[in-house]
């Protein structure tokens, strides 16, 4: 796993990769491939350092990626989305040392850091009060929930100082995973501990109850003043079972938990896919900006590649 001083520098570095100006990527499998190659390189449409937020968009959007992913393998679907929408869009690399395409398997604590540096930054560049956070899986879940209460995220005693308005959550890790089964099995061998040294540390933290995992939940799943979006798929053979992805709202906050199914039925989206699912992207952005929240026209989805 990438060590804290090899995870020190989030790796999105405001330089412009030989991806920033492609277009739009509306396949997982495509976009991974194609990080293989340049993986520090920004999706298109993210990591403009000059972009100034709107009065129809005034936060920032930072799309945090999941574990053993990278900014351009996950976002390069839903970040020229949401450049063209308006946004501000940033997408940083994290989790894991520069050059490694494969990246979100350092300690959850450790990126979380990383994380709250990257977000002072962007506040820093954009003049903007707030950013809202899109993640999936670790991206969404207790990566960003550590970041919100143990890393300045949020200001229980003022929110009005929080530095985040949303977080939504594609197939969020937000109460820990079986992994299919996968995670029960190496918790009842002993060979989590053993197994994170290869894999990274967020392996072991994503299990259902890690420290992690119990350390969050000690004080309940939110943070006063965010408003939380949590989008799942009874699908996701990653996140398992898949309700784990829900959250109960604490004072001050409010929750959306969302089943893609119970929205577009015949949609097959899993976990892989889900960032690359228009039905699941409408959904985020209708989170974004419920003001103007437009209906979810559903289309074909399918496992892995998405649609």
């Amino acid at each position: 796993m990438a060590g804290p001083q090899a995870a020190a520098a989030v790796a999105s570095d405001g330089r412009p990769g030989p991806a920033a100006s492609s277009a739009e990527i509306d396949s997982f499998p495509v976009a991974l491939a194609a990080s293989l190659v340049h993986p520090e390189a920004p999706p298109a449409g993210a990591d403009d350092w000059q972009c100034r937020p709107t009065s129809e968009h005034p936060r920032p959007v930072v799309l945090l990626h999941g574990t053993w992913e990278n900014a351009f393998a996950n976002w390069s679907m839903l970040s020229p989305r949401l450049k063209r929408a308006g946004y501000c869009v940033f997408a940083p690399n994290f989790g894991g040392p520069p050059g490694v395409p494969f990246k979100a398997t350092a300690h959850i604590p450790v990126s979380a850091r990383q994380i709250a540096a990257y977000v002072d930054r962007v506040l820093e560049a954009t003049g903007a009060r707030q950013v809202d956070l899109v993640g999936h899986s670790q991206g969404g879940g207790l990566l960003p929930r550590w970041y919100l209460r143990f890393e300045g995220g949020t200001d229980p005693a003022d929110p009005g100082r929080n530095k985040v308005r949303r977080l939504i959550g594609l197939a969020p890790s937000n109460h820990g995973t079986t992994g299919s089964g996968l995670g029960t099995l190496t918790n009842l061998l002993g060979l989590t501990g053993p197994l994170s040294l290869v894999v990274g540390q967020a392996y072991a933290d994503q299990m259902i109850g890690s420290r992690v995992n119990t350390t969050l939940d000690r004080d309940g799943d939110t943070q006063p003043g965010v408003d939380y979006t949590a989008i799942a798929s009874r699908y996701d053979e990653v996140v398992t079972p898949y309700h784990h992805s829900f959250l109960t709202a604490g004072p001050g906050a409010t929750v959306h938990n969302i089943t893609l199914q119970d929205v577009c039925p015949q949609d097959a989206s899993e976990h892989l896919s889900i960032s690359y699912d228009t039905n699941a992207l409408q959904l985020v952005e209708n989170a974004l900006d419920p003001a103007h929240a437009r209906p979810v026209r559903c289309g074909v989805s399918v496992p892995v590649l998405g649609g």
